[in-house]
């Protein structure tokens, strides 16, 4: 890996990312990173070997600039960030809600910018990243990005008008997945489980499950009915979720998931 990349704003998707590079093969001397704590970007330096600069200096830099600052704190980025940029850097923004045409009106004419939805089993190297083009990014530019987040995941592409639905999904996933643990957690108390042992049987539980609908290639519905014998015990479960209208919420979190990135993209913060 030859082009220098720039991580700003490093936070822990912006670390876990730094990780995953390095171990895909970046060298520490082609990356940079830009942190608001002069601490912070101290420990980055000591813990992966790489340069701690400004944003300014990442800018007139860095090849590819990566930005991970949170979405309300991403215009004051750009403003910072225009005066240094040349049009030919690639900028790929990992903020959830922002369109690319918002980097665009910002940044120089041309400049090529990619979208990014990650969610946080980066942490663990097990991301879902999504990718989409801007109107100057090319088949390159996602190519780029796309060997940059495989380094902590799967990645994906799809048209930017997908990416509200792709942040319900796969950006907020998992903390659906977290609350219906916690849930089941419960409920294995309230059967007279010690939380410990509960939470240990579901989550072994999960993770069979996650494994099973990657690597079998059945669909869920098969899966499904591969553990719901005639008048068993999980019908019955299956029976009440139905009766909760557990299927129409989870519908309806969703689209209001949906809508809510779609509220942040339009600046209604």
């Amino acid at each position: 890996m030859t082009q220098k990349v720039a991580v700003l704003g490093t936070g822990k998707i912006g670390e876990a990312l730094l990780s995953g590079m390095i171990r895909g093969g970046w060298a520490p001397s082609d990356l940079l990173v830009t942190a608001r704590r002069p601490e912070r970007a101290e420990q980055l330096r000591e813990r992966y070997g790489v340069e701690a600069v400004g944003n300014k200096e990442a800018a007139a830099s860095a090849d590819t600039l990566i930005l991970t600052v949170k979405p309300q704190d991403m215009g004051t980025l750009l403003d910072e960030l225009a005066p240094h940029v040349p049009a030919d850097r690639l900028v790929i923004s990992g903020a959830a809600g922002v369109p690319t045409a918002f980097f665009e009106e910002r940044l120089p004419g041309g400049t090529p910018v990619v979208r990014v939805m990650t969610n946080t089993p980066a942490l663990v190297d097990e991301a879902m990243s999504v990718i989409s083009a801007g109107t100057h990014a090319t088949g390159r530019h996602l190519t780029r990005a796309e060997e940059i987040f495989a380094t902590v995941g799967k990645t994906l592409r799809v048209p930017e008008a997908q990416q509200d639905a792709a942040t319900a999904l796969s950006g907020s996933g998992p903390a659906y997945f977290y609350f219906l643990v916690e849930a089941m957690t419960d409920a294995g108390i309230l059967l007279g489980l010690p939380r410990d042992k509960a939470h240990d049987l579901i989550v072994q539980a999960a993770i069979g499950a996650a494994v099973m609908l990657r690597d079998s290639g059945e669909h869920p519905v098969k899966l499904r009915e591969n553990v719901t014998s005639p008048a068993g015990t999980t019908i019955n479960a299956i029976r009440e979720l139905e009766n909760h209208g557990v299927r129409a919420a989870l519908i309806a979190a969703l689209e209001a998931a949906r809508d809510r990135s779609r509220e942040l993209a339009s600046g209604n913060g």
